[in-house]
């Protein structure tokens, strides 16, 4: 069976990384989200994919410069603000899983703390393109699902994961291989790929055999494999 991944929420419908879109892709029936995670000036973990606020908010400066009051006063789309990690936890705990993508490293502690204490260690998956903070992860508590996320085609693309001792490849879908899909499951690996909005592509992701499916338009995903089925 393959998981459907809301990227962000539901990038594509709503405000990016806002509690909105992480309603809107339960609504629409995902197995999971997919969020950002960044640290703010004194020390709380919000959920915005940049460095800066810019792209996404009516505000300017890097997360990293706000105070968790001073960034929920912005506005991030359609009046939403920038939420915490743990308002997203505990607006998804006990309902679908969540994808915890970190954005900067020396997080991985503080992360795995919070997910412990919404006993929500089942029902994480932690990922990031700094695969060393991957690792940190699974040092700190082997139990949370741990996967890495590439984009690039590597020779040994499943010894990404087993030197991180993560659990999945998470790799874009422009590099996904059918090769890299068997070698992945040889070795006890999931392969959960981002992100597409394609029905053909979709189609051809599902006949190879990947795990997860991630897209900006969980929706479009979904109905395919209604039709499908």
């Amino acid at each position: 069976m393959v998981l459907v991944t809301g990227h962000r929420g539901a990038a594509g419908l709503e405000p990016e990384n806002t509690l909105r879109a992480v309603k809107r892709a339960m609504k629409l029936g995902v197995d999971q989200v997919e969020i950002d995670v960044r640290l703010t000036r004194d020390g709380h973990l919000v959920v915005i994919h940049d460095e800066k606020v810019d792209r996404t908010t009516n505000g300017h400066g890097r997360v990293s410069e706000f105070t968790l009051e001073e960034i929920k006063k912005l506005d991030a789309g359609k009046g939403e603000s920038i939420p915490t990690l743990k308002e997203v936890l505990e607006l998804v705990k006990g309902r679908i899983r969540v994808q915890i993508e970190l954005k900067e490293r020396g997080i991985e502690k503080k992360v795995v703390r919070l997910v412990e204490a919404e006993g929500m260690v089942s029902d994480v998956t932690v990922t990031s393109f700094f695969h060393e903070a991957v690792k940190r992860v699974k040092e700190v508590n082997r139990n949370i699902e741990t996967g890495v996320l590439f984009v690039c085609s590597p020779i040994k693309s499943w010894q990404l994961a087993i030197d991180a001792l993560a659990d999945a490849l998470h790799p874009n879908v422009e590099y996904i291989t059918p090769e890299m899909i068997e070698e992945a499951h040889r070795r006890g690996l999931k392969v959960k790929v981002w992100n597409t909005e394609d029905a053909d592509e979709i189609r051809r992701l599902i006949d190879m055999g990947v795990d997860a499916i991630g897209s900006n338009r969980p929706d479009i995903v979904l109905r395919v494999l209604r039709e499908i089925e």
